[in-house]
């Protein structure tokens, strides 16, 4: 099933697959802002993998692909870590826009990206990249509001688990794939469990929550965790992280759309940074 959907997929420039992806998971992040005002943002991130989880082991049957226990031990630290990372995500856009919160976190990516890519392209890539996710964000940050240096913080936590997210997941990918996404997304939503006890009720008792939460499932772990899988077996880890300057891009049109968070004109500037960042960041290779 990996092989026939790269496939299907390979075709696709991973820069669009990028835009797909990041478009799905934050319509799907749009929608779970709506599902605060009934579960608390981490139950809502569980349930998203819980759900998700249960679709991708029927889907993949991972106890099938022949696994050794070293890969799937791998793809169980994979899953803590991708799981541990969107709860962190769904704590900073319950206090703070979701276009800055995207902006914040890819800190984390951009310091990779250099890390591991010490070229002169890039580095200028990855300094246009920031400039970009700067100004995408506004600088709108009203420190008079409590909420907002809760929400700064939780998203730095988010970037440095996003690069976490891309070590690992650039390793699974070339073993495992989507096998190790369902034994991922599994693992986590045992070990998070706790954190949605109390919510069990509530969500057995509300069927439209159900559906939202299904919903949240689909369009932001299913379908752009999967994507994320093929893009890393054709990307390094640098290019990968570079490319995710598209993500801030996204996350702002969606909260243009949905969430009804306009930005200011400055973020303009910042969608032209980006594109050329990604520019240089493709111009020397076909992905």
């Amino acid at each position: 099933m990996n092989q026939i959907l790269a496939k299907i997929l390979k075709p696709i420039p991973a820069p669009i697959l990028f835009i797909v992806s990041g478009t799905t998971q934050y319509m799907g992040a749009a929608v779970a802002v709506g599902v605060f005002t009934k579960l608390a943002p981490t139950a809502t991130a569980w349930w998203r993998f819980a759900l998700a989880s249960i679709i991708l082991m029927l889907w993949q049957q991972p106890w099938k692909a022949g696994l050794t226990s070293r890969q799937v031990k791998t793809a169980a630290i994979f899953g803590i870590v991708m799981a541990g990372m969107n709860m962190i995500f769904y704590e900073a856009v319950s206090r703070i826009d979701l276009g800055l919160v995207v902006s914040l976190e890819f800190l984390g990516p951009i310091s990779l990206a250099v890390y591991l890519n010490r070229t002169w392209q890039a580095r200028i890539a990855a300094l246009l990249a920031l400039g970009g996710v700067i100004c995408i964000s506004g600088f709108a940050l009203d420190f008079t509001n409590p909420n907002v240096e809760a929400g700064i913080i939780f998203s730095l936590l988010g970037g440095t688990a996003w690069a976490g997210y891309i070590m690992l997941g650039k390793k699974v990918s070339a073993t495992g794939g989507l096998h190790s996404l369902a034994i991922g997304c599994f693992t986590a939503t045992i070990i998070y469990s706790p954190v949605a006890f109390s919510s069990f009720t509530t969500v057995a008792q509300d069927l439209n929550l159900f559906k939202s939460l299904l919903i949240v499932a689909t369009m932001s772990t299913l379908v752009p965790y999967s994507l994320d899988q093929v893009i890393m077996r054709r990307l390094d880890a640098s290019t990968f992280a570079l490319l995710k300057a598209l993500l801030p891009t996204t996350s702002l049109l969606i909260g243009i759309i949905f969430l009804g968070q306009i930005p200011g004109w400055i973020a303009v500037v910042g969608l032209v940074l980006v594109s050329v960042s990604v520019w240089l960041t493709t111009s020397n290779s076909r992905i």
